[in-house]
């Protein structure tokens, strides 16, 4: 019998002698091998790390509170609690109940005989000396907003009705510098002279030159607009301006202009009075616009009445811009009696008097114009959206049946104030018959079609007509829109004040009067003695 024991000491084999194989393993039992150090080393490395860690975010959590979490503390926040058996902080449930009771008193009835406080010290002291529970706070604190609201919507009207009629109240100054300039031209010879001269009278009706077309009563901004076109057009001597005031400006309008030309650019300074055929006789719409009991109460009554806090501060703006008187003066419907002003023209560019020319303009007579008569910009398009965003629905009132039967609202709009006509094309159309025919329209509907002046008979009557052009040559709202994006007001050919913040006045935009003022002469003695002062830098 052999006996055999293996290296490992775990069996034992045990055989006979005669070589027959009749052998039997034992198992031997042993004790259990202590484990590597190596793996020792590394489990007490692991947990030397780890704890700090754990303290340090479980430290940051309790220190800080629950108000500030940075990915670092979020993280801290959701181990922390869990590793150390930490319950969900007060705090959270707090604002829970807090969240909830104010969505439910969203829909509770503030009483109306409640004192609130004006400001937001007067709020704490009251919380503070009551002790309010967190119902009557969350019930105080929606008033006390309710309140505040009403309030600022309430002042926001009244800065928009004070605008409303500083825009239509004409300045000291201005009145001031009219006033002188009638006295020169009944007293100075030089202010009554002939515009123009008589050898230059053939190259008011020469087409081979470019006339520009200006309706205004305000002399200030004519010479403004005047002043820009000639120093930024390339070719001034080519330059002829037709400035058409009314009556009473005429010789306000006619001493400047003859004392101050515009050389090298040829300018004459006609008024309403002067055209024999442009009577109320023979343009009956216009007396009717003007004696019509409805169009009086809209433009002449109470601006203010029918307007409370609820109403959008914005909207109201507009509401009002549209009642101003302007709208109603045959100076600004004479627009559409361009080719019979102007019969022996071809091609007029018509100028508003809030703009000012910062490009030559000389490319606008070569546009090919497709057939199409009014070049104009479109104003549906672009990054502004509250002065580029205008269509039909803009203007026009689609709840009457007479308008949505006959217009698309989403229709684009385009803008007055800068537009090239072909006067030959639009006398071979009826577009003042139909620019009458709405106007008609419109009163027999009590002005419920639109009320918002020249513009929506002009975009019915030239529908088709129009042939779009880039909008570089002419940008918009700079009268209403405080935030116009500087650069492009730099880029555009003429920019546009159209709204109630003209710049010669003192409601208008402080960053936006330097590109009007600049045409000022400040040194001029009537301007100087008005006290037409420029702006602080």
């Amino acid at each position: 019998m052999q006996l055999r024991i293996s290296p490992s000491m775990r069996t034992i084999t045990i055989s006979s002698n005669n070589g027959v194989l009749d052998s039997m393993k034992v198992k031997v039992g042993t004790a259990a091998r202590p484990p590597p150090y190596r793996n020792l080393f590394y489990t007490v490395l692991i947990l030397a790390f780890l704890l700090p860690f754990v303290f340090i975010l479980t430290a940051v959590v309790t220190l800080e509170g629950v108000d500030n979490c940075s990915s670092l503390d979020c993280l801290g926040r959701r181990l922390g609690p869990k590793l150390l058996g930490r319950r969900t902080d007060h705090s959270v449930r707090l604002m829970r109940d807090l969240y909830k009771t104010l969505n439910h008193v969203n829909f509770e009835e503030i009483p109306s005989e409640a004192r609130l406080p004006g400001s937001f010290n007067e709020f704490l002291i009251e919380i503070k000396k009551n002790h309010y529970d967190i119902k009557t706070f969350a019930v105080f604190l929606k008033a006390t907003m309710e309140s505040m609201d009403r309030e600022a919507k309430r002042s926001k009207l009244a800065e928009q009705l004070h605008k409303h009629f500083a825009a239509d109240a004409i300045p000291k100054g201005i009145h001031c510098l009219s006033l002188r300039l009638a006295d020169e031209y009944s007293s100075n010879a030089l202010a009554r002279k002939q515009l123009p001269s008589p050898e230059l009278l053939p190259l008011l009706s020469d087409n081979s030159l470019h006339h520009f077309v200006l309706l205004t009563d305000n002399v200030l901004a004519a010479s403004v607009v005047l002043t820009s076109t000639v120093r930024s057009s390339l070719r001034p001597k080519k330059i002829v301006f037709h400035v058409i005031t009314d009556k009473k400006t005429y010789p306000v309008m006619h001493s400047w202009f003859s004392l101050h030309p515009p050389s090298p650019a040829i300018v004459e300074v006609k008024g309403i009075h002067q055209f024999d055929w442009l009577t109320r006789e023979n343009v009956p719409i216009l007396d009717a616009i003007e004696s019509h009991h409805g169009v009086r109460n809209h433009y002449h009554g109470d601006h203010a009445k029918g307007s409370n806090f609820t109403d959008n501060p914005r909207i109201f703006a507009s509401k009002l811009q549209a009642r101003s008187p302007k709208y109603i003066s045959l100076l600004n419907h004479l627009r559409i009696y361009l080719p019979e002003l102007f019969p022996n023209l071809n091609k007029v560019i018509f100028l508003d008097d809030d703009v000012v020319i910062q490009r030559d303009l000389s490319p606008l007579w070569d546009i090919n114009m497709a057939g199409k008569l009014n070049g104009a910009v479109e104003t549906c398009n672009g990054d502004d959206k509250w002065v580029m965003s205008k269509r039909f629905r803009t203007y026009f009132n689609f709840s009457h049946p007479i308008i949505s039967n006959n217009l698309d609202p989403d229709e684009c709009a385009w803008a007055y104030g800068m537009n090239i006509f072909d006067l030959n094309a639009w006398r071979k159309t009826k577009i003042r018959d139909t620019y009458h025919y709405w106007l008609k329209e419109n009163l027999k509907s009590n002005l419920m079609l639109w009320k918002f002046g020249t513009l929506p008979p002009a975009l019915i009557a030239f529908r088709g007509h129009i042939h779009p052009i880039d909008p570089s040559w002419h940008m918009l709202g700079l009268g209403y829109q405080e935030k116009s994006n500087i650069d492009n007001v730099r880029k555009a050919a003429v920019i546009h004040y159209n709204g109630q913040c003209k710049p010669w006045l003192e409601i208008g935009f402080k960053h936006l009067k330097p590109f009007w003022t600049k045409h000022v002469n400040y040194s001029n003695e009537f301007i100087r003695n008005c006290h037409i002062l420029k702006p602080e830098e």
